[in-house]
């Protein structure tokens, strides 16, 4: 046990489990054959710029396992069956099933279990194991993500494996709420252990703000997963209606729990069998004073000054990324704006005044001409004098940072054009 009943509880963090110290893949064959197992090591020889180094095949007793190289980095992976039964509630809302997709998923009952340790660059890792688990599977139906605890439409796996842009942070991890009649909202993270970083939580969130905080734990994992750092000790990641700083910081499970009292969700009895490893909890400084004397505050705290605008912050690595992939991915929008039904807005780039930096702002496209596009500013910027709300522009594709399309069926972004295709 990690707690005794004593009135001053000893709290321990447990071992991480085998998903949180690896990632662990179950990928979900459309028709399972002996030949899949036998000829693993050499379909992952076929993906580009992989190289085996050694391998030991699969036994009775014993995973098949693979070192590989891949773009001059070295891989260990592991693979071997598994019996499959989808958990229902791994179905999130931010993957698209068909239902024609979910009942094969639901008649499955076998998978290739395939893991990997994840270096000090999580997104490229993710990306090798979705190749691997393409290659490997070629008829697959879905993958449960099991370090996330998510199922993965085949239509996205296919998407994301054969892209040369790398996934998005908030790919590798998933944002669950848990809440109760009252109103009380648990939210917690599933993945980033796999990553190097520990699982994030907000305790005591409500069914009024739990958006809000889930952006700011997005926002929050998507920078230590670009930093690659453990401990970090404080960041400035966006801030509030008032120009209130987001100014983060996190404490183990541990310690933090002891600043809430009355607990409904997330409380010890709740960690028995989870949530009790490497997980911290969010806390906000008020300001620079409070950080220098590291008086940290319960998030619910800064619950009124959300308002309607909140602003948090991207890193550089995760602009050219997002950027990457909508050039990438271009084509789509073009494509989709001869419908006259769709709605299509486009990020543009625009360099800030006196500065190198880009300001990053949303536009209505209104047409294309050749290679050029024309499109109307959707809002006032906050660092760019010459140019406002209303105004239109002609752009290239080089100006482009990110894109949405509005369809009668879906919300179309870069991430997920595979909605396109059901």
């Amino acid at each position: 046990m990690f707690f005794n009943k004593n009135k001053e509880e000893e709290l321990k963090e447990q071992p991480l489990g085998y998903w949180e110290r690896d990632s662990y893949m179950l990928v979900v064959p459309e028709n399972p054959t002996q030949e899949l197992l036998n000829t693993v090591s050499e379909r992952i020889a076929k993906i580009e710029n992989v190289k085996i180094i050694e391998k030991s095949n699969l036994t009775e007793n014993e995973p098949g396992r693979i070192k590989l190289s891949y773009e001059d980095e070295e891989y260990e992976i592991g693979y071997y069956p598994s019996d499959f039964k989808m958990p229902e509630m791994y179905i999130t809302h931010k993957y698209y099933f068909t239902e024609n997709e979910l009942e094969k998923l639901r008649n499955a009952q076998t998978a290739l279990a395939i893991y990997m340790k994840f270096n000090k660059n999580p997104k490229k890792c993710y990306h090798l194991q979705l190749k691997i688990a393409l290659e490997v599977v070629p008829d697959l139906i879905g993958i449960m993500d099991e370090s996330a605890e998510k199922m993965i439409p085949e239509s996205w796996v296919k998407m994301a494996a054969t892209s040369k842009v790398l996934p998005g942070s908030d790919d590798l991890f998933i944002v669950q709420a848990v809440s109760e009649e009252k109103g009380e909202v648990w939210l917690h993270t599933h993945g980033l252990c796999r990553c190097g970083i520990p699982e994030l939580e907000i305790l005591q969130s409500d069914k009024e703000n739990y958006d809000n905080h889930c952006n700011l734990i997005t926002t929050f994992a998507g920078y230590l997963i670009d930093k690659s750092e453990e401990n970090v000790e404080s960041a400035y990641i966006g801030f509030l209606s008032d120009k209130q700083p987001i100014v983060v910081t996190c404490v183990p499970w541990t310690r933090g729990i002891k600043e809430y009292k009355n607990l409904v969700l997330g409380n010890i009895k709740d960690r028995q069998d989870g949530h009790n490893s490497k997980t911290n909890i969010i806390f906000l400084y008020k300001s620079e004073e409070d950080e220098k004397q590291n008086k940290y505050t319960k998030v619910s705290s800064f619950d009124e000054l959300w308002g309607d605008n909140p602003v948090f912050f991207i890193s550089d690595k995760e602009t050219k990324r997002m950027k990457d992939l909508a050039t990438e991915r271009f084509e789509v929008v073009k494509q989709e704006a001869k419908n006259e039904e769709n709605k299509i807005i486009i990020k543009i780039g625009l360099p800030v005044d006196n500065e190198e930096n880009y300001e990053h702002i949303w536009f209505e496209l209104i047409n294309f001409e050749g290679e050029k596009f024309k499109a109307k500013l959707l809002q006032e910027p906050y660092n760019v004098q010459n140019i406002h709300e209303g105004d239109e522009r002609w752009f290239t594709i080089k100006d482009v940072t990110d894109w949405i399309i509005y369809t009668k069926n879906f919300t179309v972004t870069p991430g997920n054009i595979y909605l396109l295709t059901k």
